[in-house]
């Protein structure tokens, strides 16, 4: 059929920006209120470094309760509509792909699958799987002898999971069988090709396994988000709105509640004062030019490399290594979670970009098993590369270059790719630095970040004995061919929170033991990482420490004694719609 030139698209004709406020957030959300500008010169309540994972639900949940709050994002604050597009090339401005300086005897690769920059940070191109950790993560030295444990329970974080499962939402089975058991509150998307494949491989070998989530993409439409549409491009940012992240999920109430997010302005500096308190930030906005911005409490929030290297850059006298380093632990610890991708080739047609990457998993493997000979564990994920990442692939698996590379290529469809993902141990020499060259500064003049990373021998025992498992189930599942790609996942760890201040950086809170109104709140406070992706953990810890600074704001402000009390969940806060309808489970 031929539509008139004159037909309106769906959901109306495409609009110029009427003011710098008005963004769109998808074919049906946009929001289009007045931006809020504090003056330099105004003290806020709070400044939150870094809009990403856990400042994008820190600065709604504070907007929300009534503070001046105002987020630091070094990236763009993203239009979906004319900064994305479907496809993986030009996807790359979506991640931190700044100078990093990288060594160690297993280096880790930094950049498209470990961190973003933009508002929504890495929730932008994450794949949005959603398992929790499960109860023996928070005590891993006290069950198994080795990494240490939370000052936390897993009860204490258990109604956050809740709460923000919610939030996102959460699509997946009404009955998970791992950890401590649970259900989903939306109902599973429906089998990929990838995840037949993980289904069929593990139901011969008599290996439980998960189907349709949890994933925080929508199975259903929910308010102005539509359902997804399966079309392949989670991870390059979803157009279409589906796929939850902080930007479409939490920032657009933050707005409305009168926060301000300051966008392409890197915090270069805290600045204490000569009460050893925080007092605010130094900046660089988007044309090189510095700026102060005063705060009554600071929040950094740039996860598991950039918060270590802006505390470092902060050493100032009493605090020559850095702020809140009297430990000497900040930079150290740092953890990646191990990410093998295993591929198999098979007859029938899999077309593995039909799906969320990451929809079902198996964690019958995550827990330390006394016959094996190394502790913790693993779990098993579909993941769904799309060309440019499968390429990479299988250069890296099968060595394959020129008219080899090519035929692979022309059998895309017939693959399928299964990830590891395995718990690596928090190792003190695993550490972010500052980079001491002189040609190792970024363009504001700062010294970037160094970043060590070694296997040991606890950790390369677990990927061996993952990566041949993976390869079993493949096999299983008919695969005639199966290859594996070495590679990490998932940066935490690095600003560790503890129990006592010589041994971590900040409290069971985030609020570090060194400065009373400096917090940190990230994936970088995390003392262990289990065999689950972070994403769900660190937004539900961002939402709890929110609590705690609303509970606790003006004994934070006066200096009383610090509080190491529960604050309670405020559900009040969460963002408006949460508690809609989309496709939930019958009950």
């Amino acid at each position: 059929m031929n539509w008139p030139h004159s037909k309106s698209p769906i959901g109306g004709a495409f609009e110029e920006p009427a003011h710098d406020g008005l963004h769109r957030l998808g074919p049906m959300q946009q929001i289009s209120i007045p931006r809020r500008r504090f003056r330099d010169e105004d003290v806020v309540d709070y400044v939150i470094v870094g809009v990403g994972s856990a400042g994008g639900v820190l600065l709604q949940r504070l907007a929300r309760a009534g503070f001046d709050v105002v987020g630091f994002e070094a990236g763009p604050f993203w239009d979906t509509e004319r900064d994305w597009v479907s496809d993986e090339a030009g996807s790359h401005n979506l991640y931190w792909n700044d100078l990093r300086i990288i060594g160690g005897k297993d280096p880790l690769a930094l950049g498209s699958n470990n961190s973003g920059k933009g508002v929504g940070g890495g929730s932008v191109h994450w794949a949005a799987f959603t398992p929790r950790f499960h109860p023996s993560d928070f005590e891993v030295y006290t069950r198994d002898g080795v990494g240490a444990d939370w000052p936390i329970d897993y009860e204490d974080i258990e109604p956050y999971y809740e709460l923000l499962e919610m939030e996102m939402p959460v699509a997946g089975p009404a009955w998970y069988p791992w950890g401590k058991p649970h259900g989903h509150p939306y109902a599973p998307h429906p089998m990929g090709g990838v995840g037949d494949v993980l289904i069929k491989g593990c139901t011969k070998l008599g290996i439980g396994v998960s189907a349709g989530g949890p994933v925080a993409i929508l199975s259903a439409s929910r308010g102005d988000r539509p359902h997804c549409i399966y079309r392949g491009f989670c991870i390059q940012a979803c157009k279409v709105g589906a796929k939850a992240s902080t930007l479409i999920t939490h920032v657009p109430d933050a707005l409305k509640h009168g926060a301000e997010i300051r966008d392409t302005s890197m915090v270069s500096r805290i600045e204490l004062d000569k009460n050893g308190r925080a007092t605010g930030v130094h900046y660089f906005d988007a044309e090189g030019r510095q700026h102060f911005q005063r705060a009554r409490v600071v929040i950094v929030s740039g996860y598991a490399i950039e918060t270590p290297r802006l505390l470092l850059n902060s050493a100032c006298p009493g605090h020559e290594r850095g702020l809140a380093n009297s430990s000497g632990t900040l930079g150290k610890y740092l953890m990646a979670q191990a990410g093998n991708v295993v591929l198999g080739r098979f007859e029938d047609l899999i077309r593995m970009y039909k799906a969320p990457p990451a929809h079902a998993l198996t964690e019958e493997f995550y827990e330390t098993d006394p016959n094996r000979n190394f502790a913790r564990g693993f779990a098993i994920q579909t993941v769904g590369p799309l060309p440019i990442a499968f390429a990479k692939q299988m250069m890296a698996a099968k060595g394959q270059w020129g008219w080899g590379l090519r035929r692979s290529m022309m059998d895309y469809n017939h693959w399928a790719a299964l990830g590891v993902l395995g718990e690596i141990l928090p190792w003190d020499d695993n550490t972010v630095e500052l980079a001491t060259g002189a040609n190792e500064k970024d363009r504001f003049g700062l010294p970037v970040a160094k970043v060590m990373f070694n296997l040991h021998e606890n950790d390369k025992r677990l990927i061996e004995f993952g990566k041949n498992k993976t390869m079993e189930v493949m096999r299983a599942a008919g695969a005639v061919e199966v290859v594996q790609e070495q590679r990490y996942a998932h940066l935490v760890g690095a600003a560790r929170m503890g129990k006592t201040p010589d041994a971590s950086v900040c409290d069971k809170f985030g609020r570090t033991w060194d400065v009373e109104n400096l917090f940190i709140m990230d994936g970088s406070v995390m003392p262990t990482q289990g065999s689950a992706n972070p994403g769900l953990t660190i937004q539900s810890l961002a939402a709890r420490t929110a609590d705690y600074l609303i509970s606790n704001h003006s004994a934070i402000q006066s200096g009383a004694k610090r509080s190491m009390e529960e604050p309670g969940i405020r559900k009040s806060l969460a963002p408006p719609g949460t508690f809609r309808s989309g496709a939930p489970h019958l009950r």
